[in-house]
């Protein structure tokens, strides 16, 4: 077995377990556990600012451009079909159903024919006979109803050339369009360089020499002396070593981490990975030789995968649809019931009906998140310095019962509108969480943060489990942890759907809920 197809096979619990395994070398659990609390210097720190806001994904700019002529095509098929036969005596609410019928089948049959991809947007001719493509199997498939209900094919032809020319308009703006953001970097992929050095430079050359490379390398980060490892390589700048990359990466938009260190290296490479994996990046070996060609061009374009981020792409866009649709439906549904908590707090207490709390958010970043008041107001704890515990003499009535009915949660539905928090993910623990035994959640368990390369939710895999309320046992938190990063590695639409529809069920069990 090669050294390449060896870092295939790796899995993200073969990373963990070395990071376990060099903590427990270290004798500390904390050893590894929140690199991210590097201070960065001064140069890490400007060059992070202007990297904090994310380039545009090729699914995302792909996406607005079938929108764009799905809408652009219904107005014009809805203008012509007065002039073919079946439709010409409907109403103008049928007409315009069935032409955006036919126009969503057409663009679904050209994105499946490639139509969308940012090379084929980029350039009118493949582009336009894709979309073509798809326009004539829609109008075949119209022209087959047709023929089965026995109705004339009179003007099916000038529907069809309506489309055709709607389709060329529409994908000269197109190609312009996405064009342009390619071109000034808007879907670059934003890269750091793990180890530096000789190695690193025959990347930056490569990568160069690629006609096609949409990969920009921000940095270099590396734990060797300048001696070793020179402070600036083929114009990229080491800006730290391998505890600043992870601060770093909290900060800046980073899509991948592309590790130079000869394969051979394994124990320094598993090592450097028990540190990097907490991050929601691409995770990148670099197959490049010295002559600055591939080593086998089957490697994922000269890197061979270690670990990928959650969420990438298009999931996380279905994600995010999911979770406008839901928490919009799920608001309307259930505002009597927010109304009539609401009434209930400020009538048995004074003080604010929202109380606010700063917790992890994706990427560890701290997110403000909404909830309803549970406590007396003076007693209010945003720092969760004392943990809740049963029969706490600072829950009030209300606040006991809505904490055990997980009303109080509800007003996260606004995060979740907000994007601050997702319908389902592992739930946002609050800064510096500790235990009932005063214990951080960073010591009970090394890598904590890593729960965080999602998205918070509202509800988790981990709590329709049971794994919820007050942790008075490590093995509470290390419990949810192990079904965070389940969900984190397993997720799928059909997931979340099934959390979701398991949730209130799983409410009935309030036993830890106080």
């Amino acid at each position: 077995m090669t050294f390449a197809q060896r870092w295939r096979s790796v899995s993200p619990d073969d990373i963990r377990a070395r990071a376990a395994t060099v903590r427990h070398e270290a004798r500390s659990d904390a050893a590894l556990a929140e690199p991210a609390d590097e201070t960065l210097n001064e140069a890490a720190a400007r060059a992070a600012l202007t990297l904090r806001h994310g380039s545009a994904a090729p699914a995302a700019i792909a996406l607005i451009a079938a929108l764009a002529e799905a809408t652009a095509l219904t107005l014009a098929l809805w203008g012509a079909t007065r002039g073919f036969a079946p439709l010409a005596a409907a109403g103008l609410g049928a007409s315009l159903a069935a032409a955006a019928l036919i126009a969503v089948a057409a663009c679904a049959a050209g994105w499946a024919l490639g139509g969308y991809r940012i090379g084929t947007l980029r350039a009118f001719a493949p582009g336009f006979l894709r979309a073509a493509a798809g326009l004539t199997l829609a109008m075949g498939a119209v022209a087959a109803a047709a023929w089965s209900g026995r109705l004339s094919f009179d003007g099916l032809g000038t529907l069809w050339g309506v489309g055709l020319a709607t389709l060329a308009l529409a994908r000269v703006g197109v190609a312009a369009v996405s064009d342009w953001c390619v071109t000034a970097g808007l879907t670059e992929r934003r890269a750091v360089i793990v180890g530096g050095g000789a190695a690193a430079e025959r990347l930056i050359r490569g990568l160069d020499a690629r006609a096609d490379n949409d990969i920009r390398i921000c940095a270099i980060f590396d734990d060797r002396d300048d001696d070793r490892s020179p402070p600036l390589v083929a114009g990229a700048r080491k800006l730290g070593g391998i505890a600043e990359l992870v601060a770093f990466a909290r900060v800046a938009h980073i899509d991948m981490l592309i590790v130079t260190l000869p394969l051979e290296a394994e124990q320094r490479i598993l090592t450097l990975l028990g540190q990097l994996w907490v991050l929601p990046v691409d995770i990148r070996l670099s197959a490049y030789s010295s002559d600055f060609e591939f080593r086998r061009r089957s490697l994922d374009d000269g890197f061979i995968p270690v670990l990928d981020r959650p969420l990438r792409g298009g999931r996380r866009a279905v994600k995010r649809a999911l979770d406008v649709a839901v928490a919009s439906l799920a608001l309307a549904a259930l505002s009597p019931v927010m109304l009539a908590a609401a009434l209930a707090i400020r009538v048995e207490t004074r003080g604010p009906v929202i109380f606010r709390q700063q917790r992890h958010g994706y990427n560890h970043q701290p997110v403000e998140v909404w909830k309803f008041r549970s406590m007396r107001h003076e007693a209010a704890d945003p720092t969760a310095r004392k943990v809740v515990t049963r029969g706490d003499p600072r829950v009030t009535r209300v606040g006991r019962f809505i904490r055990k009915t997980s009303i109080d949660e509800l007003p996260q539905l606004f995060n979740v509108l907000a994007g601050t928090l997702s319908l389902v993910g592992p739930r946002p623990h609050v800064l510096n969480a500790v235990s009932s035994r005063a214990q951080t959640f960073a010591e009970i368990v090394g890598g904590y943060s890593g729960r965080h390369r999602v998205p918070p939710g509202i509800t988790g895999w981990a709590q329709i489990n049971g794994w919820r309320g007050e942790i008075d046992d490590p093995e509470k938190l290390r419990k949810r942890f192990e079904h965070d990063l389940y969900y984190i590695e397993n997720w799928s639409l059909r997931l979340d759907l099934y959390i979701l529809a398991m949730t209130p069920l799983r409410l009935l069990r309030t036993e830890n809920a106080y």
